[in-house]
């Protein structure tokens, strides 16, 4: 691939990154730990420490999973990247998907390494029911959004578009 073409991916994966960080620093200064700023039915800002994963996965696992899912997020990370250069610039789709997993990738593992925990701020539920599965309902952050966008495109790559097809 020529690095030009890679530059303008790796581009977008660093202003995810930036953004997801700045978010992050200004949910630190303007929220309370654990305490729901409601903007409307079903959304609150919610500042949150997660030691785990997804959902809060091993978050109470001693403290050994902070350099797993650290050490699982850079080799995660080198992989996309290994990946991404192999691929044809015509790839767009793919090499967007790409960018978007590999950008949330790093932000959180820049918290993961820097501060021991991902801080999580964004708390989406459905309004409308009397109960919550989880408490506290789990929240999210920029980068955790990049990943899932990411995702879905690929999901989308691996279903819609074959292997000759131009995927601009």
């Amino acid at each position: 691939m020529v690095k030009s073409t890679m530059f303008k991916w790796l581009t977008l994966s660093v202003v995810i990154i930036i953004f997801d960080q700045l978010t992050k620093y200004y949910a630190v200064q303007e929220l309370v730990l654990y305490q729901a700023n409601p903007i409307f039915p079903g959304f609150n800002l919610t500042l949150m420490h997660n030691t785990g994963a997804a959902f809060s996965f091993l978050s109470q696992a001693g403290g050994w999973q902070r350099w797993f899912f650290a050490g699982l997020a850079a080799v995660i990370s080198i992989g996309i990247i290994i990946w991404m250069y192999g691929l044809s610039p015509s790839k767009r789709w793919l090499l967007a998907a790409l960018a978007f997993v590999l950008g949330g990738a790093i932000g959180n593992l820049w918290d993961r390494i820097s501060l021991g925990y991902v801080v999580d701020f964004i708390e989406i539920y459905l309004s409308f029911m009397p109960w919550r599965l989880f408490n506290p309902w789990p929240a999210f952050n920029i980068a955790d959004s990049a990943i899932f966008i990411g995702a879905f495109m690929l999901i989308i790559d691996a279903f819609w578009f074959n292997e000759s097809e131009n995927d601009s």
